[in-house]
């Protein structure tokens, strides 16, 4: 019989109303269950259609700027892949970031989005921070770089 299910006995004999044979609870070794939980935060990549025009879309390219040592992980609302070693970072707010990717970063395969693993500070930060794709890669983030949306004519 496993431990969990001889510590269950046991609580079932020790409820309120159950008589106690004292004499068999001397036998029984008593064990601890732990639990341990993981929580994961997705990312949703971005469909490659969207709701403005395509010729709105071909009009607007990304300048990089400097962007900040951390963002977020609370205003994160999608994510789009840029280039093979970096993902563009949607904000809650309408604005972008870049998360540049480590060099020695494997090929991404991040086809149904990314994941985050959640920290203390509720902060994704560059130097720190991973992220993660549903095959099990993981790639460090190098640093972030603000997206400033040019106007081509």
């Amino acid at each position: 019989m496993s431990q969990p299910v001889i510590l269950a006995l046991i609580l079932l004999a020790l409820a309120p109303g159950a008589s106690v044979d004292e004499s068999r609870l001397d036998k029984v070794e008593v064990a601890q269950l732990t639990v341990h939980q993981r929580i994961i935060i997705r990312i949703p990549r971005l469909p490659f259609t969207s709701r403005e025009p395509i010729q709105d879309q071909q009009s607007v390219s990304w300048s990089e700027k400097k962007g900040p040592k951390c963002v977020a992980m609370s205003d994160l609302v999608g994510a789009a892949i840029s280039a093979p070693d970096s993902i563009d970072l949607m904000i809650e707010d309408g604005s972008r970031v870049r998360a540049r990717l480590n060099d020695d970063c494997p090929p991404l395969d991040y086809y149904s989005g990314y994941y985050l693993k959640p920290t203390q500070d509720g902060m994704v930060c560059a130097d720190r921070d991973a992220i993660r794709s549903r095959s099990g890669g993981s790639c460090r983030i190098k640093e972030f770089k603000r997206l400033v949306a040019k106007t081509r004519r």
